[in-house]
């Protein structure tokens, strides 16, 4: 079982989301793409993306730490990883892999742990070649989905938005990759996936 974190075991926007407004930013949510979403208080427009960008390497680098677990997710997967291993694959600056684990490790989310940059799908290809069994994938990103999906088709894929503000701006394709957006229905679904 591959699991992101963003999004699908932590909640990711409204720790970023506090961040911002102690740095003096605010967050209005109107896309699904991060970085349009930031504002200076007042403004029509919003912040440059790659101000938006050091915004979230500085994220990284003092705050992500202080993430709420999705609720579910830590409970979820400890009851999952007796009957599969777990592998967390975040994308995330390599400069926050020790504040990641960290957070990780003090939410019962102790598992190994790879940081990645861009599409998934190769990393979850190489994974899945390691084991004979069923293996499943977890993201919130319908490009990292499809990735998969070319690159290892037969690991079960399955979409998954903690924040229910973010839901309704979330690109889904359940047609290719199933959606549960509740971990009670997600971990429901994977077992489901893991014993077929």
């Amino acid at each position: 079982m591959v699991v992101d974190v963003d999004e699908v075991l932590g909640m990711f926007v409204r720790g970023f989301e506090r961040f911002l407004e102690s740095r003096g930013y605010e967050m209005r949510l109107t896309t699904f793409a991060l970085f349009q979403n930031i504002y200076r208080p007042g403004d029509t427009q919003h912040l440059d993306v790659p101000k938006g960008r050091l915004l979230f390497d500085e994220y990284f680098g003092s705050d992500a730490e202080h993430m709420d677990v999705a609720p579910g997710g830590a409970e979820a997967l400890e009851a999952l990883s007796a009957q599969a291993g777990v592998v967390i694959l975040t994308n995330a600056p390599s400069h926050g892999r020790d504040s990641r684990a960290r957070w990780l490790a003090k939410n019962r989310l102790d598992y190994p742990l790879i940081i990645n940059s861009g599409l998934k799908g190769g990393v979850v290809a190489a994974l899945a070649a390691k084991t004979t069994g069923p293996v499943v994938f977890i993201d919130d990103l319908l490009p990292n989905l499809d990735s998969v999906a070319t690159d290892a088709p037969a690991v079960r894929r399955f979409q998954s938005v903690a924040d229910e503000r973010l839901r309704p701006l979330a690109f889904s394709a359940p047609d290719r990759h199933e959606r549960h957006d509740e971990w009670h229905n997600l971990h429901a679904a994977i077992e489901a996936a893991i014993r077929s």
